[in-house]
This record gives structure tokens, sequence and C-alpha cells, in this order.
């Protein structure tokens, strides 16, 4: 039984890496169940033993990729030490290095889903962004605490220009076929940002 579950959640994964795969390179708009079974290499009808719909494939691909951006930004990677815009950084860049290897796909296919227009895809794209947003702003909240961030500064202004910051850096290397390294134009950016954030 659990062999049996386990197969499912590979074959799942396997399924939402396929749409995030097509959707970047295509467009959601060209997403099909047939080209995701091709590209996975099984049947329509195998797709359909896992999900419900190509709604219900996208809604898990978003719960996916909520889960990676979360992941990258998460106290593990973090350690016990007094919260420093060095280790902030430091966290930053080591995320730009792993969206680097998921090759960009997590902000460009959320604006991908966003454009089809669907309801209840929207409200959880939006509610993955805010999530993902408030956990920049817990981030710069300590640092405050910390003693390495300014304690007038607007947090939830500081979170969204570093969340603008970052998407907006990753949409441009992915739409310059990843022309530059992410992480050289994050130090560049970056040296900007902490002027206007640090404790003085």
């Amino acid at each position: 039984m659990l062999s049996k579950r386990k197969n499912t959640e590979v074959r799942q994964q396997q399924i939402i890496n396929a749409a995030g795969s097509l959707i970047f390179k295509y467009g959601s708009e060209h997403l099909t169940v047939r080209r995701i079974a091709a590209e996975v290499g099984i049947s329509e009808a195998a797709i359909y033993r896992h999900f419900k719909s190509k709604k219900s494939i996208l809604s898990f691909l978003l719960n996916s990729i909520e889960e990676s951006l979360l992941r990258d930004l998460s106290a593990e990677n973090i350690g016990n030490e007094p919260l420093s815009l060095d280790t902030l950084e430091k966290v930053i860049t080591a995320h730009f290095s792993a969206i680097g290897m998921r090759k960009g796909i997590s902000f460009q296919v959320i604006a991908e889903i966003i454009s089809l227009g669907d309801r209840k895809l929207n409200v959880q794209a939006s509610q993955t962004i805010s999530r993902y947003i408030a956990r920049l702003k817990e981030l710069l909240a300590e640092g405050v605490r910390d003693g390495a961030v300014r304690n007038d500064i607007d947090l939830e202004a500081a979170a969204s220009l570093l969340f603008t910051l970052i998407q907006g850096l990753v949409n441009m290397w992915s739409l310059s076929n990843e022309s530059f390294k992410l992480t050289d134009k994050f130090n560049s950016l970056w040296r900007i940002y902490r002027e206007a954030v640090m404790l003085r």
C-alpha cells in the first residue's frame, strides 16, 4: 500500500512538472491534457487516474510552486544566528540559485495561470504570492528584531519591494533566455535595496 502511494506521488509530480515545463515553453493557453500525457510518456486516461481535470493539475502545480518558494526561504536555511543583512543576502542568493535550477518556472507559471482568467485559480495564485510576501516580511521583521533592519521601515512595503525585485529579475532572466547569471544581477540590485533598509 505504501509503495502504491509513493508511486502515485511520483507520477503526480511528473505530471505537474510536465505541465509547468509546457506552460513555460508554450504558454498556458496551449496546455492540454494530451500534451501533458505526451510529455510524461503516458496515456490521457492515465492522467485522469491522478487528476480530475486540467484545472486540478494547475491547482496542484500552484501548491508545488508555493512549497518550493517557501522552502527556499525557510528557517532551516537561516540557522539560529541573529538575522543580519549579510545572512538575508545569502538566503536570497541561494533562493535565486534554486529558482535557476528550476529554470525560473515559478513566477512565469503563476503569471501564465493568472492569464487564464479562472477565478478560483486566480484566488489561489494570489494567496501563493501573499504567503510568499508574508515570508519575506517575516525575514525583514527578524532583521528589525536583531538590529540589522531599520525599525521605522514599513515592513509590508519593504517586503513587497523585495518581492518585486525578485520576481522582476527572474522574469527578465527568463525572457532573455537566461542570458545573465541571476545571482550576479541580484548582487548589484541588493546593494541598492540594502542601503534603503539597513539600520545605521
